[in-house]
């Protein structure tokens, strides 16, 4: 199998913010072992910043986009080093990917990261990904890495994503709660709104809304994603060896098909260059059960300034979001065409992801 283990920032740190290298060492033990049972493993990695902070103590204060940068610049060689070091001790090669998320908004970059990721798998190498905090600012940012992962598990055509954060899936109620339980298994189109909480925790930048937003997106394009407790012994063995006992979150994965260029579109709202507005008609057509493209006639506003091949995001007259998909048109052709019968669509069906 080819896996996706995503390893958050309260997994990997000690409640005073710095790096907790014996837990990291057991999480490479343990990626280690997946490793030499033969699966393929991508090792989605926080820490830099946390790494960083146990380097250096400034004289004078820094607001927070500085301080990630600072701190991530000196934590991001020291964590690979780290990783390099313990997982030689089994043997194996590791090499580091540094991406942001402009590196995802064209298809061309994000078929050159596919290859660089390919041909590290091939080569029996452990590609070990993180954002790259010293020029990922603002808007440029991910979310946070489970963001990064789907996007990774879903562009490697990864069998399996792994999320490890410090809770033991998706509760009924509070984590704190003795009451609550875990929802051990996800079925597509199981709503999870009521569960969710919607504050982050510890050191990380996300929350679980973002890890269920991403798993279910995930799990919709075909791959089984995992939410677990990344502090318990072992889970990753466990998972591996005896998942029916292990006390996790499981998104069960859509059987049907879904194309390369459909997974990229799926992750790529965040990108879109510009809006398309259709009528009633069209948005209960893009809604329903059959796969259809979207017609310049049923179109009543374009937003935003885009060239043909762009992203491009899909909204009913009510402003909600349908989709998202590559266009056909320039945002000037398509201001042009808008209403036209009998001209090529402005997103082809097979170029087209309905949230």
């Amino acid at each position: 199998m080819r896996i996706v283990v995503k390893v958050g920032s309260n997994v990997l740190t000690r409640d005073d913010g710095k790096l907790d290298v014996t837990r990291m060492s057991a999480i490479v033990d343990q990626t280690a072992w997946l490793r030499l049972q033969g699966h393929e493993i991508i090792l989605v990695s926080s820490g830099a910043v946390a790494c960083g902070r146990g380097e250096l103590k400034v004289s004078h204060r820094l607001d927070s986009v500085e301080q990630r940068q600072l701190f991530s610049a000196l934590g991001q060689a020291k964590l690979i080093n780290l990783y390099y070091d313990l997982f030689r001790e089994y043997g194996l090669h590791v090499g580091q990917v540094l991406t942001m998320k402009e590196s995802f908004s064209t298809r061309r970059e994000y078929l050159n990261q596919r290859a660089c990721m390919g041909v590290m798998l091939s080569n029996g190498v452990i590609p070990i990904v993180n954002e790259n905090d010293t020029v990922s600012v603002t808007e440029l940012m991910f979310t946070d890495n489970d963001e990064l992962s789907g996007l990774i598990a879903s562009m490697m055509d990864a069998d399996m994503l792994i999320i490890l954060s410090n809770v033991d899936g998706i509760y009924t109620g509070s984590p704190t709660d003795p009451e609550s339980e875990v929802i051990r298994r996800v079925e597509p189109g199981h709503d999870l709104s009521g569960y969710i909480r919607h504050e982050r925790s510890g050191f990380g930048r996300g929350g679980m809304t973002t890890k269920c937003g991403i798993a279910r997106k995930v799990a919709d394009e075909g791959i089984k994603v995992i939410i677990a407790n990344g502090r318990r012994d072992n889970i990753l063995v466990s998972l591996a060896t005896s998942p029916d006992t292990t006390l996790h979150t499981e998104f069960m994965p859509n059987t049907g098909a879904v194309s390369n260029v459909k997974k990229w579109i799926a992750h790529s709202v965040s990108f879109a260059k510009g809006m398309v507005r259709v009528n009633a008609a069209a948005a209960a057509a893009l809604r329903g059960n059959r796969a259809v493209s979207l017609l310049m006639v049923g179109v009543t506003a374009v937003e935003g300034d885009f060239e043909e091949g762009d992203i491009v995001s899909v909204t009913d007259d009510r402003g909600d979001t349908i989709g998202v998909g590559r266009s056909s048109y320039s945002s000037d052709e398509a201001v042009r065409l808008i209403g036209a019968h009998d001209v090529k669509p402005i997103v082809h069906y097979d170029y087209l992801y309905i949230e």
